[in-house]
């Protein structure tokens, strides 16, 4: 079982993993996680990485394709506080820049908001 806190705010949650290390033997719970936020009434997450050292192959690409469901279900996604390791990984597999990330969570919660916004404008078209 992967350890993560949870804090729920007004528009988003954020979830830190509190593991160093997301291996592939974790990516079952951590699918289980992410897919339980899109069926609460607060579906945006914000990933928090500061604690992870490594991220494994299969974790990367099962967080870039759960990005892309968030969005296809119009609810935010994007992680932060990336280490200058597993961002400099993240960049060499190719999947940093297909990725929403921020330096920080204070810029996270801020993309959030913006796209919370944005979905609110283009629904009301």
């Amino acid at each position: 079982m992967i350890s993560v806190k949870i804090d729920t705010k007004e528009k988003f949650h954020v979830l830190k993993p509190q593991e160093p290390i997301l291996s592939a033997n974790m990516t079952e719970d951590f699918e289980h996680l992410l897919l339980s936020h899109l069926h609460k009434e607060v579906k945006n997450v914000i990933l928090n990485l500061e604690a992870v050292q490594t991220i494994e192959p299969e974790v990367a690409e099962m967080l870039q394709a759960f990005q892309q469901q968030f969005y296809e279900q119009a609810a935010s996604f994007v992680i932060c506080d990336l280490q200058p390791q597993v961002e400099e990984w993240l960049d060499g597999e190719g999947l940093l820049e297909i990725m929403n990330t921020t330096p920080t969570e204070s810029e996270a919660w801020d993309i959030v908001q913006m796209e919370e916004i944005e979905r609110e404008i283009l629904g009301d078209e």
